[in-house]
């Protein structure tokens, strides 16, 4: 009887093991499908050479931030390689972002988005410049110097800026067929400063 008691106890013993070992490798397994989830964070020029293909789609970006907007801190903008490939990041549902961002490495998780700019889109910003109404960004009528770096622009008045924009929509429309500007900037839903 004793011996049938430690047979027993032997092989439930083994069972437990066995079990014990099948969850350690099932958690293991799960932790390492956890890990490959994890979203791959893309530098801003990554992200802006593929950016046509990322709209509405969350993406995780990490760069240094050169600017945030003097209403509130609600944009910041992140810069990649050089000053020219930088992405405005809106704070959104988030409210505003931290003065301590300024010249630090900069993750952001958001959602990729595309602003159009078309023939319709200057006429409109041309009514409300004649109406007077045109909100003014930044600390002159061109428009926040941040801004204007991300799209490239070199104007310094609102009218040379539409000039522009229509040069640059024609040149497009000519090269590719599109008959509007694609400018891209994130919704943040989170980020933290870098340490």
């Amino acid at each position: 009887m004793k011996i049938k008691f430690m047979v027993a106890a032997t092989l439930m013993a083994a069972l437990v093991t066995i079990t014990s070992c099948g969850n350690s490798n099932n958690k293991q397994s799960q932790s390492e499908k956890t890990e490959q989830a994890a979203p791959e964070v893309l530098s801003v020029d990554n992200l802006l050479a593929h950016a046509d293909s990322l709209v509405n789609r969350e993406v995780t970006i990490e760069g240094i931030c050169t600017h945030t907007c003097k209403h509130g801190a609600t944009k910041i903008f992140l810069m990649g390689s050089d000053d020219t490939k930088t992405i405005r990041v809106e704070a959104g549902p988030l409210g505003s972002f931290d003065t301590k961002c300024i010249n630090a490495i900069v993750i952001v998780t958001g959602t990729l988005k595309e602003q159009r700019v078309d023939e319709a889109y200057l006429q409109n910003w041309e009514a409300k410049l004649k109406a007077q109404t045109e909100k003014s960004h930044g600390e002159t009528a061109a428009g926040c110097d941040s801004e204007k770096k991300a799209r490239g622009e070199t104007a310094n008045t609102p009218e040379a800026r539409i000039a522009d924009f229509r040069a640059k929509i024609a040149e497009r429309k000519t090269a590719a067929g599109k008959d509007y500007l694609s400018f891209y900037y994130m919704e943040a839903s989170s980020y933290e400063i870098a340490e």
